[in-house]
């Protein structure tokens, strides 16, 4: 068995691996502004918790889940990856910034559809591009690097984004955040270059690229059908709701509970959830790779545990008593807030390594495919139903005081993650075989592989690039 080796010489590799980083990190600043200015965009236009919890969710996850697909496959049958992710991140900076210039409702939520093409566009080419930058022994932590995005993105939106929408109103966040988006498109599209399709597969993995390629449904329905991929994808959709639910409503929480204005509240939600999600992802990333190398049940025991662990730190950062602040300045930080670091970094560890156990379950020429159908999941049950659910439990419990109907909606929610964590554990058994069963095909000479077996791929044999 041969593994093949990257082209790219180590400072192009880099530059590509940070370029696509920051764009997905303006990707879910733009995706999730909203939650920052949500309570003002409800006043000016009149409507309800459940109808903003639909837009900024479940209307942005239908076109988003429509349009990746076919970008996927796109990708997958070797369209440079480079171009889609720039020519898309293109659209949803424009997008971004008419958000900010609408009159009515109506071309509010246009607007916001529009990001969702666009975005549709960027997270599977991506994580396909970065698996082909480094070889497998190392991509759970290259993808974790890349999956910071979300974490440094929520810091920039709830931080930054809230002193804006507190001194300029909430349209000039959105035009604000826009703005650099339209430049990294242009950096991209120069300066990257799209490694190649598979550069790390094996001769085996090769020779199966090499044949004539499965039709659309087809393809689908072939990936669906291998060992753990439907349990990660339900483990990651819980996971997502739960995720997407708070993230989105967690600063109105604080606004209405806490008496704290949008900036202040921003901020130190910001803060406290964004540096400390941005560290868990690293360190996941990187001891999962070394855990992994000696038994490939750790890429899904490691986002089960981070998930059980961060559910009572939700909790207690949603029931702590709202008057207990420490003073710094004029500024108060509520005690809570330790709880939602806490939380933020361990519910921070299944969003990298679930990415990263679905790249190594698949062939290269399926992996855009398999990613748009785990953000398929991910996206639909978290940015489409999460929030909308949230905010429906929030009206249904706000008998007069909408602050504590927040704060149960958001509490069921995160008591909603114990499914999450059932179906990651469930999926360790059928991901082993997987795997083993994966290495077995590749190379028939190898070592036999048993139930307890060291199921590292190719992990080790993988030539490394810098």
């Amino acid at each position: 068995m041969q593994v093949g080796q990257s082209s790219l010489s180590a400072g192009r590799t880099r530059l590509t691996l940070l370029l696509l980083s920051i764009i997905y990190v303006f990707s879910y600043i733009d995706r999730n502004l909203i939650a920052i200015v949500l309570e003002p965009i409800k006043l000016e236009f009149g409507v309800s918790d459940t109808i903003m919890g639909a837009v900024s969710g479940l209307a942005f996850a239908v076109l988003y889940s429509a349009v990746s697909f076919p970008l996927s496959r796109m990708a997958d049958r070797g369209t440079d990856r480079k171009n889609i992710i720039a020519v898309c991140c293109g659209l949803w900076s424009l997008a971004t910034m008419a958000s900010g210039v609408v009159t009515q409702f109506w071309q509010f939520v246009v607007a916001r559809m529009t990001v969702a093409i666009g975005e549709a566009g960027g997270t599977s080419p991506s994580i396909s591009m970065v698996s082909d930058l480094y070889p497998p022994h190392r991509r759970s932590f290259a993808i974790s690097l890349y999956m910071l995005g979300p974490h440094i993105g929520l810091l920039a939106a709830m931080a930054l984004g809230g002193w804006i929408a507190q001194e300029h109103g909430w349209r000039a966040v959105f035009i604000f955040f826009g703005i650099p988006g339209l430049l990294l498109a242009l950096l991209l599209y120069v300066f990257a270059k799209d490694p190649g399709l598979g550069v790390y597969d094996t001769d085996a993995e090769r020779n199966i690229r090499a044949q004539p390629q499965e039709n659309f449904f087809r393809a689908v329905a072939d990936i669906m059908k291998l060992k753990g991929f439907f349990l990660i994808c339900m483990g990651t959709a819980v996971a997502g709701m739960v995720g997407y639910g708070y993230a989105i409503w967690a600063p109105t929480f604080m606004v209405r509970n806490y008496d704290m204005s949008l900036s202040h509240a921003g901020l130190t939600f910001g803060i406290a959830s964004g540096v400390f999600a941005a560290t868990g992802s690293m360190f996941s990333g990187y001891y999962c790779d070394k855990l992994s190398q000696k038994d490939c049940r750790w890429q899904l025991r490691m986002p089960a545990i981070g998930v059980l662990i961060s559910i009572p730190f939700g909790l207690a950062f949603l029931l702590w008593p709202a008057g207990a602040f420490w003073q710094l300045g004029s500024l108060k930080i509520p005690h809570a807030i330790i709880f939602a670091a806490g939380f933020s970094f361990f519910n921070s560890w299944w969003p990298t390594l679930a990415f990263a156990a679905v790249s190594h379950l698949v062939n290269s020429f399926q992996r855009a495919t398999s990613i748009a159908i785990l953000s398929l999941f991910l996206t639909f049950f978290g940015a489409g139903i999460g929030p909308l659910l949230t905010g429906t439990l929030s009206d249904l419990f706000s008998a007069g005081d909408a602050g504590e109907g927040l704060k149960y909606a958001i509490a069921v929610m995160i008591a909603l993650s114990l499914f999450s964590v059932w179906f990651y554990y469930k999926a360790i058994g059928p991901y082993q075989q997987r795997i083993a069963s994966k290495v077995s095909d590749n190379d028939k000479t190898a070592q036999s592989y048993n139930n307890k077996a060291d199921c590292t791929s190719d992990n080790n044999s993988s030539t490394s690039t810098t």
